[in-house]
């Protein structure tokens, strides 16, 4: 009997055993999808391998389908898997199921009928006390079939074994019915030649529908380079062509044959970038040191560590082009899709089609469409965001990692996996040389890099030596207020704007809030209006009316009464994007304004538009959130401000220097990348500290130096290793409770363990969201293997509540965020 290990797409962290029948025995292959059996469900699972006969004395049950003719994924991909799923404390079917495109996971949903014998029963029983009792029950009466996500929750209780008694004596019937993919394969009818028609044409007396038809199609051929003819492009030239090409098969002379397509996710042709006519010095460094690793095909991570508008792309393309000639491919991961629809510019206007991108601006369908080329090798380059670190590319060569600083790259659900660690990992296992590109490397990476772990390569000056623009910091709390309120824009950076508009440049303004006010504030009672779901203020959206929890996404009307004191004097606090739009344009009342936030660029065509119409000068000042800071070159753009630059210091994380100093740096080297000098000008509370002075004379070192130095006094990364767990929960007492539980246990288990403490527990920063109270404690140590091992411990040992489901248990492994 032949017997295959299978991860299941399920919450169970080990891998499963199935039989394989005989019927199955020549589909199976390590990477297909399976369906198989479990708890009386029909899953997907994930064929890992062959096992060996096992003498374990437990029932083996079969595979029930085979689902896949290939692979979604290389058999190399396998051990990746498993060090993810061990190292993240995640099961390793899940791992997979997050990896892979979304709407291929075929299962079974369990419905249950209300028999006519139950029907009879129960019309006797009404009055029943057991009935009045179970409100399932009285809706399974009443509708005659509770619906799948009803009998989820049921199997769960103590009402399975109920509903099972009931099964069997014939009151209701259970179902299982099973669901397709959500995502297939799209495909055309298209025509073809036969290898021997022009013998059968010139023995035949074809018709005149049939010899039009025919010369159609050898002019869509040379026009196109295409063997294979969709039948729709030769229809729309002549009408009678389907009825004919029917008949030219049926002769012989064309085959038809369904043929699969790809959904085209680019749209229109992204914008051409020109290769430079030549490298700088430092370019030619860089790339030279990574040619020589490259050509020895062994794994090296190297941390190109240059400032903004220093030509870290080129060094990309050139690599990209030395391991495309070797005949391995090439993985790109960029923080968002924002710089995946730059870098796909610049590959594209290098490599042609020969990339594919995955990202979550595609539809399901166009992810699939790409994720099936590079399965069958169709394309060699993946460009996309965290989750291409796991597309199916068999014979990596060269991993970039662009502004790999960025916290995007860090998955906040689920799977918390950090893909710059991820990219290393694949680097390392598939003997591939890894490119972590930044202006302001996160202090671990450069601390791996001083420690000689990572390659530093540098790149200190800018392409045709541009000058790095200069940076002055305005002091708000020396700003006079107005009407009790401190003025949105300083006089400089008032007078900046004007004789920017006025010398024809574009100017960028960098707030990281959106909305209109940041509160709602009762003039009468003092009571802030917050998310009936979230301990969070809600934001004004003036434009659109509404008040918006951007934690949770609910909303409500702006005109609302106080809930408090029913009064209806409420009144707007704080500010963001949409009314830094609605002040400058008082100030400069000609000028084209624009705005880059989640509310102006709800999909990617609307990101890709505001962009252009930035490249094509039509817009004279842009303003935005962190989407604005990142990588963009606007060669017209001179002058940078900063509304409030100090905004992420007081949050409660021991990287909030270092993200402001990256974030402010990030968005300085948007201004004077033309002929032109830039100047940027930063609003502050803090300008003394020490993350805005080192952003402000574009010094690293300085804030890195810092930084260092405060993380080992406090023991923090990289200097230690973090694992967050937090249970959420309903009710807060009950999530308090079990929390205080859950700790115990864990104090209990690292008493005698050295360089381990643990933190809390206490309510989390934001400690309700969507509904739900937030405990969580922190485990620091300075070992992984002996943190994990008291995690896995903790599993073992999780209070009845956790196990239940009731409450939800998230362990978040090298945590970006304590939010």
């Amino acid at each position: 009997m032949k017997l295959v290990e299978v991860a299941v797409a399920a919450p169970i962290h080990s891998t499963l055993t199935y039989s394989v029948p005989e019927k199955l025995s020549s589909k199976l292959c390590p990477g297909v999808r399976l369906l198989v059996p479990l708890s009386g469900r029909i899953v997907t699972g994930y064929a890992l391998g062959p096992v060996v006969q096992t003498s374990e004395k437990y029932q083996i049950k079969p595979v029930i389908d085979v689902l896949d003719a290939l692979p979604l994924f290389p058999e190399s991909m396998i051990p990746f898997y498993r060090w993810v799923a061990s190292y993240y404390l995640h099961p390793i079917g899940e791992v997979i199921k997050s990896g892979l495109p979304a709407g291929l996971s075929p299962q079974s949903k369990r419905n249950i009928l209300l028999t006519s014998k139950g029907e009879e029963h129960f019309q006797d029983v009404q009055a029943s006390s057991e009935i009045a009792e179970a409100s399932w029950l009285n809706s399974l009466i009443a509708k005659k079939k509770l619906a799948a996500a009803e009998v989820r929750k049921l199997w769960r209780s103590k009402a399975r074994n109920t509903l099972e008694q009931m099964a069997a004596e014939g009151l209701i019937s259970i179902n299982d019915d099973l669901s397709g993919d959500a995502t297939k394969i799209k495909k055309e009818v298209c025509v073809c030649l036969a290898e021997n028609h022009l013998a059968i044409i010139n023995s035949s007396n074809l018709l005149v529908s049939e010899n039009k038809t025919l010369g159609l199609i050898n002019e869509l051929g040379r026009e196109t380079s295409l063997d294979w003819i969709p039948r729709k492009d030769i229809s729309r030239k002549y009408s009678g062509a389907r009825s004919a090409i029917k008949k030219l098969a049926d002769r012989g002379i064309l085959i038809i044959k369904d043929r699969q397509i790809y959904r085209d996710p680019f749209g229109d042709p992204p914008h051409f970038y020109p290769a430079p006519e030549y490298l700088s010095n430092e370019q030619e460094i860089a790339l030279e040191a990574i040619s020589n690793t490259l050509s020895k095909r062994k794994f090296q991570p190297f941390l190109l560590h240059g400032v903004t508008g220093s030509g870290k792309t080129e060094v990309y393309l050139k690599a990209a082009e030395r391991v495309l000639k070797q005949g391995r491919s090439v993985l790109v991961l960029v923080p968002e899709i924002a710089l995946a629809s730059q870098l796909e510019a610049h590959f594209f206007s290098r490599f042609g089609d020969n990339i594919a991108v995955l990202h979550s601006g595609l539809s399901q369908g166009e992810r699939f469409d790409q994720w099936m080329r590079l399965v069958k090798g169709d394309a060699k380059i993946v460009i996309g965001a965290r989750s291409a670190i796991f597309a199916p590319l068999g014979d990596v060569g060269l991993i970039v990692v662009d502004e790999e600083h960025d916290g995007s790259y860090k998955q906040e659900d689920g799977l918390r996996y950090q893909a710059r660690d991820l990219a290393v990992l694949r680097g390392s296992m598939q003997q591939a040389v890894v490119i972590l590109g930044s202006a302001t490397p996160a202090v671990t990476s450069f601390y791996n890099a001083r420690k000689g772990k990572y390659k530093l390569l540098e790149l200190q000056k800018r392409i045709a030596d541009r000058q790095l623009p200069k940076v002055q910091s305005i002091d708000l709390k020396g700003i006079k207020t107005v009407s009790g309120r401190p003025p949105l824009f300083s006089n400089e950076l008032i007078t900046s704007l004007k004789k920017t508009y006025e010398s024809g440049d574009q100017s960028l303004i960098f707030l990281n809030r959106r909305g209109f006010s940041n509160l709602m504030l009762c003039r009468d009672c003092g009571r802030t209006l917050q998310c009936d779901q979230c301990n969070i203020t809600m934001t004004l959206h003036k434009g659109r009316k509404e008040l918006i929890c951007h934690y949770c996404g609910s909303t409500s009307r702006s005109d609302i009464i106080c809930p408090s004191c029913h009064s209806t004097q409420l009144v707007g606090v704080g500010f963001g994007t949409e009314r830094i739009e609605s002040e400058l344009k008082d100030i400069l009342p000609g000028a084209t304004i624009a705005r880059l936030d989640r509310d102006t660029a709800v999909k990617r065509k609307d990101y890709l538009d505001i962009l252009k119409a930035v490249r094509d000068r039509t817009i004279d000042v842009l303003i935005g959130t962190q989407m604005i800071t990142k990588g963009h070159h606007f060669p017209h753009v001179t002058l940078v401000g900063v509304v409030w630059g100090d905004s992420g210091l007081g949050l409660p994380d021991f990287k909030a220097g270092e993200r402001t100093f990256q974030l402010l740096s990030q968005v300085t080297g948007r201004a004077g990348r033309g002929d032109k000098p830039g100047r940027v000008i930063i609003q502050t509370h803090q300008p003394h500290h020490y993350s805005i002075v080192s952003a402000q004379s574009h010094d690293y070192n300085s804030m890195y130096e810092k930084e260092i130095d405060q993380r080992q006094k406090l023991g923090f990364p990289p200097f230690s290793r973090l694992v967050n767990f937090r249970i959420s929960g309903e009710h807060e007492e009950e999530v308090k409770k079990t929390v205080l539980a859950l700790s115990q246990t864990v104090k209990k288990m690292i008493v005698k363990l050295k360089n381990m403490v643990l933190l809390g527990p206490a309510p989390a920063p934001l400690s309700r969201l969507r509904g739900q109270y937030r405990w969580q404690f922190l485990l620091k140590g300075v070992e992984i293997d002996k943190i994990q091992a008291v995690c896995r411990g903790v599993y073992d040992q999780l209070p009845p509540a956790i196990r239940s489901g009731k409450l939800k248990l998230a362990v978040d492994v090298d945590p970006e965020s304590m939010l």
